[in-house]
């Protein structure tokens, strides 16, 4: 099991794609060339064009000698700069990383100031328009807890279920940034982007804090606010529960 940490900016996220270039390609790639064997891992989330990562997990079979724990060091020396192993370890043949109990957390960043910041803007959506963290916290506690979030999602998802359940989410201010973090059990796709967006649209005024309830209980994805960009999303960390 590896633990995949990396800046989304240059690829079409993480899932394999023909002719672009992917996170689970370049693993594929660089740990077939280190073991001499063809390996395909096994993502415990796929995350979207742009999308970074500070703890992702991906898992792979083989029947190399290299111990468990060195592989995150031989990958690192094979890796492009902005793909690191930030751990690895041997786990049972039969684990699936998305057939456990498992507890994922996002951070979703925004830009709050009168201007851009370059050195910001692959990590961060920048808006200058004033938001309010207090209306955007009332109207993320409407979130929490197990809900249909049809509201809240693509409308090309393919899950066969659009019930979800959020564990915690908070919204706080650090400085000129605000940072929307979002913790649960599993998520659809688009969904924590849709979520940030709409609860900018609660920090506008736009709309009040208690409509989010009304949004989650249209099952509508015309109900919701925009999707943000993904530049400003990343997977913090991946907890198994059991």
């Amino acid at each position: 099991m590896l633990t995949v940490s990396y800046d989304g900016t240059a690829y079409c996220g993480w899932q394999l794609q023909p002719g672009k270039e992917t996170i689970e390609g370049v693993l594929n790639r660089c740990l077939s060339e280190l073991t001499g064997e063809p390996i395909e891992v096994i993502g415990a989330s796929r995350t979207d064009s742009g999308v970074h990562a500070l703890g992702n997990i991906a898992v792979f079979d083989t029947e190399s000698p290299i111990p468990a724990d060195k592989f995150s060091y031989a990958l690192n020396q094979r890796l492009p700069e902005d793909i690191r192993i930030q751990g690895s370890e041997e786990v049972a043949a039969d684990f699936h990383p998305r057939h456990c109990v498992s507890r994922k957390t996002y951070e979703y960043r925004i830009l709050n100031a009168p201007f851009p910041l370059p050195t910001k803007r692959l990590y961060a959506h920048f808006t200058y328009v004033p938001l309010n963290v207090d209306l955007m916290n009332q109207g993320a506690a409407y979130l929490v807890g197990e809900h249909d979030f049809k509201s809240f999602c693509s409308v090309d998802t393919q899950a066969q279920t659009t019930v979800r359940q959020i564990d915690a989410i908070e919204v706080v201010r650090q400085g000129e940034e605000i940072c929307i973090l979002v913790s649960g059990r599993g998520f659809l796709y688009n969904m924590v982007r849709i979520i940030a967006g709409t609860l900018m649209e609660v920090g506008r005024g736009h709309l009040p804090p208690e409509k989010v309830k009304d949004i989650l209980g249209a099952c509508d994805r015309q109900a919701a606010g925009p999707t943000a960009p993904a530049c400003g999303l990343t997977l913090v960390g991946y907890e198994f529960l059991e």
